[in-house]
């Protein structure tokens, strides 16, 4: 490359001239040898710089064209509207969320640093084709743990609850301590509020139904790692998040403190914990006070 900074002329010195040798083979030009190399080298790099810019504008002008996506990197303190504000994208968050969902998963307000976002046209192939390569790491080894942690949860699906109530409804985990309440509010979420209550629980700790139900769904669910959805009988939904391994499967009915799972840190998780909500539907968006629920239902916490 070129120094930067003002061309400079060669300076005049003597006449150099070149020798045009003329053979069999075609001219041959014998370029000088003598004074002002360093000018002749300035002249030949001049537009070699000229032609590499014009080679780089014509690039991103074609990039342009083509309409290809724009990749974000999420960075601590970020959250899907501020991101959707900042990089100005049409739609906003909800725009945002919708491209990406197969990298985000099912909750908006989850997502963690590193996680790569693609902003603009295309969006939605480039982030399916992001979220289908990694989970394809992360589902790998899940299967088997899930699949031999269903020995132990039946030998302890009978543990007492200490915190059981008379109409068979417990906390999701024993000694129960709530770390992040109900609708706190904070950047990690795009909603705006924490969905659920996260309980205290190391990596392996039994997590159980908080009451008699049917198993709606149990696996992986994006954000939310491994998770568990039971509906009870009134109606409403529970759900238990970031489990490192399962225990029940879909379609199994269970009983109010049987073990479901074991706790982890799977999905977008900072650490190991219990996340736990309760909600009115199976799904993500129809939240109410997980801890107000259980109380209605006698359990004492």
């Amino acid at each position: 490359m070129p120094a930067q900074g003002k061309h400079r002329r060669a300076k005049s010195g003597p006449i150099v001239r070149g020798v045009l040798a003329v053979g069999t083979g075609g001219a041959v030009l014998a370029l000088p040898l003598i004074g002002a190399t360093g000018a002749f080298a300035a002249e030949q790099a001049a537009p070699a710089a000229g032609a590499t810019a014009a080679h780089q504008a014509a690039a991103a002008s074609d990039s342009g064209k083509t309409g290809t996506p724009k990749t974000y990197s999420v960075v601590a303190g970020d959250y899907l509207a501020k991101i959707a504000s900042d990089q100005k994208v049409k739609g906003g968050w909800e725009k945002l969320y919708q491209d990406n969902r197969d990298v985000v998963g099912d909750d908006p307000g989850l997502i963690f640093p590193g996680m790569k976002l693609t902003l603009g046209a295309g969006a939605s192939q480039a982030a399916a084709q992001s979220a289908t390569e990694e989970k394809a790491a992360e589902t790998a080894p899940a299967t088997p743990a899930a699949q031999t942690s269903k020995a132990p949860a039946e030998e302890t699906s009978e543990t007492p609850a200490a915190e059981s109530s008379g109409s068979g409804f417990t906390t999701p985990v024993e000694s129960a301590n709530v770390t992040t309440q109900y609708r706190a509010s904070g950047a990690s979420w795009s909603s705006g509020y924490h969905t659920g209550s996260d309980f205290q629980a190391a990596s392996g700790t039994s997590v159980r139904a908080i009451g008699d139900g049917t198993v709606v769904s149990a696996g992986w669910s994006g954000s939310y790692g491994n998770e568990v959805v039971i509906q009870h009988s009134d109606g409403m939904y529970s759900q238990y998040a970031h489990l490192s391994s399962l225990g029940v499967s879909a379609g199994q009915s269970v009983t109010g403190g049987q073990q479901i799972g074991l706790s982890g840190s799977t999905g977008n998780s900072t650490g190991p914990h219990l996340h736990f909500e309760v909600r009115t539907g199976p799904g993500y968006g129809s939240d109410v006070d997980p801890i107000a629920y259980l109380r209605s239902h006698g359990v004492s916490i």
